[in-house]
């Protein structure tokens, strides 16, 4: 058994299907073929059986799965450790929400890496679906965002630390608005939305909401969420937006809150891990750190600087300044409501 064969089926088994492993993996069909046929003869199991609809696991392949990543994710882990032996340097790698990175998680991180020396932060953006993979694979240390999806025989250590609240807004000038009245959702549900890339994210408390209506929006989704924002301002469409990143637009006339049933959305960022020890020394202090009033500060504060350019594919590496470590402090309530 080696770790590239567990690599392989551990893919399988999370995309159900030996092509799909094979294109994530950058190899042949018959390669993965070859690799779980090495398996089953090393265990002795067939772990899988081809069905109609694709595959399905013997209660062999069931207990291999659940315990194939995690053999990955520390063998990754342990690849990083022996490379990071003999320097200063601490490095940690976080995935962020679209929203989260957008509006929040540059001041934070950019804060947090001047507060703790030797360090070095690297950002990803992926979907909250994402977030239990990256951290079973050890691809992240940490995810910022909403709270991750539940897996079998997986324990996370969530940490809320930011509530927040998306209103519906418009231009003055849009038909919605002219009235004043309130606005039927079914209406409201007619018109285009305006988003961020993500559209409406999914495991996030307004992508549930949105989700329970009887008819989806057509969303257009543009760059970023402040973008969409400008497009409101010109009278493109509506938007659910960040309440305090609107308030400016607000307070200037430039846009309305409507009146919609059901809004505002409350929904809460968390700081996630992995639990039972699991977790990084560097996910652990970041973790708590999040929930000091320092780090509130930094991500309320306005015009906060964002972690990449908008349009970059690849984020940029943070580094500590070499000064004096900094004691965080740390509350159990989350914190004071955020964007």
């Amino acid at each position: 058994m080696t770790l590239s064969q567990l690599r392989t089926f551990a893919l399988v088994a999370r995309l159900g299907s030996l092509h799909a492993a094979a294109l994530a993996l950058g190899i042949s069909e018959p390669a993965v073929s070859a690799a779980l046929a090495a398996l089953r003869k090393d265990l002795d199991d067939p772990l899988f059986v081809r069905t109609g609809s694709g595959i399905s696991f013997t209660a062999g392949g069931r207990r291999l799965a659940a315990r194939a990543d995690e053999i990955v994710g520390l063998a990754e882990q342990l690849r990083r450790e022996v490379g990071e032996a003999g320097t200063a340097i601490a490095s940690l790698r976080v995935v962020a929400s679209p929203a989260f990175e957008e509006h929040a998680a540059g001041a934070l991180l950019e804060t947090f890496t001047r507060r703790t020396p030797g360090s070095r932060v690297q950002l990803d953006v992926r979907s909250g679906s994402g977030f239990t993979p990256s951290l079973i694979w050890r691809s992240a240390d940490i995810a910022l965002g909403p709270r991750p999806q539940a897996v079998a025989d997986v324990v996370l250590d969530v940490v809320p630390f930011l509530r927040y609240q998306r209103i519906v807004v418009a231009s003055p000038a849009h038909p919605l608005a002219r009235s004043g009245a309130r606005v039927p959702l079914a209406v409201l549900l007619s018109h285009p939305w305006l988003t961020g890339p993500a559209g409406v994210e999914e495991l996030t408390e307004e992508g549930r909401w949105l989700v329970q209506q009887d008819r989806q929006p057509d969303l257009v989704r543009l760059p970023s969420e402040r973008e969409a924002l400008a497009a409101a301002e010109a009278g493109e469409g509506v938007m659910l937006a960040l309440a305090a990143v609107a308030r400016e637009a607000l307070r200037g006339g430039k846009l309305v809150r409507l009146d919609v049933e059901g809004t505002p959305v409350a929904g809460l960022w968390c700081a996630s891990t992995l639990s039972l020890g699991r977790a990084s020394a560097g996910a652990r202090l970041l973790q708590r750190f999040v929930t000091t009033p320092e780090a509130s500060a930094a991500m309320l504060a306005p015009r906060a600087r964002k972690v990449r350019r908008p349009g970059s594919a690849v984020h940029v590496t943070l580094w500590s300044s070499p000064k004096a470590g900094t004691a965080f402090r740390s509350r159990a309530e989350p914190g004071p409501d955020g964007p």
